[in-house]
């Protein structure tokens, strides 16, 4: 594994190569991967949203990334506080604003300035007060111990070398019997050497795939309780599509994950 500053480094340039050129499907369908410019939102109904959902939340702020809809198992309910790990251009937290109600509060997390600016952007434009957008690390997060209802976040948590210590943050930040629904790539079988080392696989949401019992693992350690790791049924066309290569549809798969603390 690369040093955790240089995948940091290295994970921070390209989504602000991606934020730069919001909406234009420059990185691919998918996690910033590499292959062609694709349509944002075909690439976002395949991977769970609804056109409802494409209408109802800045353009701007939607940029085709993610492996699907972390929204769709988070039963969000009005009033509740919402913290979005690695919220990119603000498209889940504004989903979930809608959710949550005028009552409710938003906060979404991204360690590239290029995203914070962009959601920032689309938040005042679109003229929502309710939602935050704060510079921070997954991994040391910058919110308060017992704060937040429901963690969301869209394949972000395989960018991390430190994962275990983002499932700590995440239990810390949780108010008791708070919730975690997320959606990311996870390995089902050992990955390459190769892809593990490639820092341009890393920031695709490849190369730092985890295991999905290592996963589970790292989340009963941290505290965390009803953990459910499921695969989406259509894993493999979602990973098809970002024209990865290398046949690594069957080395990792889009999985939905739920706990409660």
């Amino acid at each position: 594994m690369k040093n955790k500053d240089e995948i940091r480094s290295s994970i921070r340039k390209n989504y602000a190569r991606v934020a730069k050129g919001a909406n234009s499907g420059c990185c691919g369908s998918g996690c910033c991967c590499g292959g062609a410019p694709t349509n944002v939102n075909e690439a976002s109904l395949n991977i769970g949203y609804s056109e409802d959902n494409l209408s109802n939340a800045p353009t701007e702020s939607n940029m085709g990334l993610g492996c699907g809809n972390p929204l769709a198992i988070a039963s969000l309910k009005e009033g509740e506080v919402v913290l979005d790990l690695g919220s990119g251009g603000g498209f889940d937290c504004f989903l979930a604003r809608k959710q949550v109600g005028e009552s409710g509060y938003i906060i979404g997390v991204d360690m590239t300035p290029d995203m914070i600016e962009l959601a920032r952007k689309n938040a005042v434009k679109s003229g929502y007060e309710n939602v935050e957008f704060r510079l921070g690390e997954i991994e040391q997060l910058p919110v308060k111990d017992f704060s937040i209802d429901v963690i969301i976040s869209n394949c972000v948590i395989n960018l991390s070398p430190d994962k275990e210590q983002v499932f700590k943050e995440a239990y810390r930040v949780l108010k008791p019997g708070g919730r975690l629904s997320a959606s990311d790539i996870v390995a089902v079988k050992s990955l390459p050497e190769k892809l593990k080392q490639d820092l341009g696989s890393i920031s695709s949401c490849i190369g730092g795939a985890e295991h999905v019992e290592n996963l589970k693992k790292m989340m009963q350690t941290c505290g965390f309780k009803n953990i459910k790791l499921v695969p989406k049924s259509n894993s493999k066309d979602i990973i098809k599509s970002w024209n990865f290569g290398d046949h690594v549809e069957d080395y990792v798969a889009s999985y939905l994950i739920e706990a409660i603390k």
